[in-house]
């Protein structure tokens, strides 16, 4: 049989379960076939991935497309994305009118992604609740996102007005009634932050410890025995994103038993490898903070026994004059889209010796499984074609310009990781070849609608 492309002679990392050597023959944009190494390959582009791992496509499931530059989001950040081995993503969108923004928010994504993308609902008044249920039909739309930290004057001050443990407790009782439905939450206590916060003013604190002070970990944990405690009650899955602190993960294992509705956890990149301590400064500052080297010691141990279930980037593409002129002011949130797997490789693998198909699984079979995708998130016959070709004994410099992202900075500048992305492939179609973007006719992104 000839194949259309085939990956040749390379470590296969099956998500969750282990490493095969092999070769994959992809025809019409689907896995046709996966073959022994010794068997002969035709196909119209062969790609020979001796010594490097053929990774899933990474699904980023934490996103914020249009946060930096709405105009343009969709062409430069899914660009970018790509570069770093990312096929999919999920993004958080937001509007007063969900019914009469989103479908033109999905025309623009597929008139310029480069990669497969699908959206939460962001969810922030009484209206969003009332209306979720058909929404979700509509626009295949099973998981949304509930802003603790948007409660009372943190939320007004935004123009929320509306978000309180209510709204969180209906939104779950909607949740809990769409089929494949998850509710996620931002966790992180608000009320209490001003207690910590005018104090360390006061003194005159302008450092990236002084916001991880002024928010401490503690905050994020109370807040996540509220969601667990409310999902348990309506009978909904909860999904813990971005976990920043070790007694947030070590509450969820207390509070997991058996004939309660699933307690997800998500965290993300910079937890992962960023602190409070890092010496990066105001760049530094996203919500929840970067922690301690405690806290991402422990978070990496709940990724290595499954305990933590996916693992994104909360990419947002601003710019670096936002991030200033102090602690105080900048805007919250990083670029990171293309750090993923650099970070997983040199961070879980190298440094920790977490086997590359567990960080896999994180990255693509645990997302397709959470969020109802389609044909993703695996490497078997029948699943989209969806690849990211890594040289383990590579390694990656993180240089801004290098991207095209309206970011023009990043937290992990200057820093180099272990492991290179080569090759990007999105349903059969190469995106990145050796590590360069393949110039296209069209832009190949799907939107991912999940059936109600």
């Amino acid at each position: 049989m000839k194949f259309d492309l085939a990956l040749t002679n390379g470590d296969i990392v099956f998500p969750g379960e282990g490493v095969s050597r092999g070769s994959i023959g992809i025809v019409n944009g689907r896995i046709a076939a996966i073959l022994d190494p010794s068997e002969q390959v035709e196909a119209g582009r062969v790609i020979d991935c001796t010594d490097r791992w053929i990774l899933p496509g990474v699904i980023d499931p934490h996103t914020h497309i249009g946060f930096g530059d709405k105009e343009n989001d969709w062409t430069t950040e899914t660009a970018t994305a790509a570069l770093g081995g990312v096929t999919g993503l999920m993004s958080f969108w937001r509007s007063d009118d969900l019914d009469a923004t989103t479908a033109p928010w999905i025309a623009e994504g597929e008139a310029r992604s480069s990669v497969d993308f699908g959206l939460h609902f962001g969810v922030t008044s009484s209206r969003h609740v009332e209306e979720l249920q058909a929404l979700s039909k509509r626009y295949g739309v099973s998981s949304i996102k509930v802003y603790l930290m948007y409660k009372g004057a943190t939320g007004a001050a935004k123009g929320f007005t509306e978000v309180d443990d209510a709204l969180l407790f209906r939104a779950m009782q909607a949740g809990a009634r769409v089929k494949n439905g998850v509710v996620s939450v931002h966790c992180e206590n608000t009320e209490v932050i001003p207690v910590f916060r005018e104090p360390l003013k006061a003194a005159g604190r302008d450092d990236l410890q002084a916001w991880d002070e002024q928010s401490p970990g503690f905050l994020e944990t109370e807040n996540v025995f509220r969601v667990a405690f409310f999902g348990e009650k309506t009978g909904c899955p909860v999904n813990i994103v971005h976990m920043s602190a070790v007694e947030s993960l070590e509450l969820v294992r207390k509070l997991r038993h058996a004939g309660r509705p699933p307690i997800h956890v998500e965290t993300c990149i910079h937890y992962l490898s960023l602190t409070a301590d890092s010496g990066i400064g105001s760049i530094g500052k996203v919500n929840p903070p970067l922690r301690s080297q405690a806290d991402v010691d422990g978070l990496w141990e709940g990724v290595r026994n499954g305990e933590i279930t996916t693992i994104g980037s909360d990419h947002v593409a601003r710019k670096r004059a936002t991030k200033g002129p102090d602690i105080w002011t900048a805007t919250a949130g990083f670029p990171g889209l293309a750090q993923i797997v650099p970070v997983l490789v040199e961070e879980g693998y190298h440094k920790r010796g977490i086997p590359i198909e567990t960080l896999a699984a994180t990255t693509s079979r645990n997302v397709a499984d959470l969020y109802s995708l389609p044909n993703k998130g695996r490497i078997a016959p029948g699943f989209d074609a969806d690849f990211a070709v890594v040289d383990p004994a590579g390694s990656t410099t993180v240089n801004a310009a290098d991207f095209p992202s309206h970011s023009d900075y990043s937290p992990f500048e200057g820093m180099t990781f272990r492991g290179a992305v080569t090759h990007t492939v999105l349903r059969g179609t190469l995106t990145v070849d050796a590590g360069k973007a393949v110039p296209l006719d069209s832009a190949p992104g799907q939107y991912l609608k999940r059936l109600p």
